[in-house]
């Protein structure tokens, strides 16, 4: 297998552990929160601000330098939405990683950054994903809250990606491969994507 996997996914639509237990069945390396550390490491720049823009569009904030990096307040790059400074810095990470050979990416627009990945789209009704989270939570959420926080990072996450891609977040037709962890389970969703993966 010489491809890299990007994974984009639902909330609660248990994307992250497919990628994870993917990552581990063909023995190759698995990024996700991993990319923030990194990019925070090359850039100077704090990873609470790449947490706190994590596929978000940050519309016109400015970085405040003071607190995060030390630039020249007169470079042009001072004046560039953090949102896309940000994805900058985080494309080429996810480049630099993909040049090194087959792994997993989770979200922030691999699967457009990466040319030649297999990508994948994980979903699962409203409902299987409301029950995922409440079952993965220490602390039970309000329901309305829950509910609310989901549409919130899914439309975060579609706004994201639309506005950096161009592309229709889940639209069948710009993935590779479309599954349904609801419907079909973590464990084979990971079968189904070793199958498709190793076949290419």
């Amino acid at each position: 297998m010489s491809k890299v996997i990007t994974v984009s996914r639902e909330l609660g639509s248990g994307g992250r552990e497919v990628g994870l237990r993917l990552a581990k069945k063909l023995g190759i390396p698995f990024y996700d929160k991993e990319l923030i550390a990194m990019a925070a490491e090359d850039s100077n720049i704090s990873e609470d601000l790449f947490h706190a823009n994590d596929e978000v569009i940050a519309g016109q904030k400015r970085i405040n330098y003071d607190d995060y990096a030390t630039v020249d307040p007169f470079s042009p790059v001072y004046e560039v939405p953090v949102s896309d400074q940000l994805f900058v810095i985080q494309s080429k990470i996810i480049q630099r990683l993909a040049a090194n050979g087959p792994c997993v990416i989770i979200g922030r627009c691999s699967d457009v950054i990466v040319e030649d990945a297999f990508r994948i789209f994980i979903c699962s009704s409203f409902k299987k994903r409301v029950e995922r989270i409440q079952g993965l939570e220490k602390e039970p959420e309000d329901l309305k809250k829950l509910e609310s926080r989901i549409r919130a990072v899914d439309a975060k996450r579609r706004d994201y990606y639309q506005y950096y891609s161009g592309n229709e977040w889940g639209k069948p037709k710009n993935y590779d491969l479309c599954l349904n962890s609801g419907t079909l389970g973590i464990e084979r969703c990971v079968e189904i994507i070793v199958n498709s993966v190793t076949l290419e």
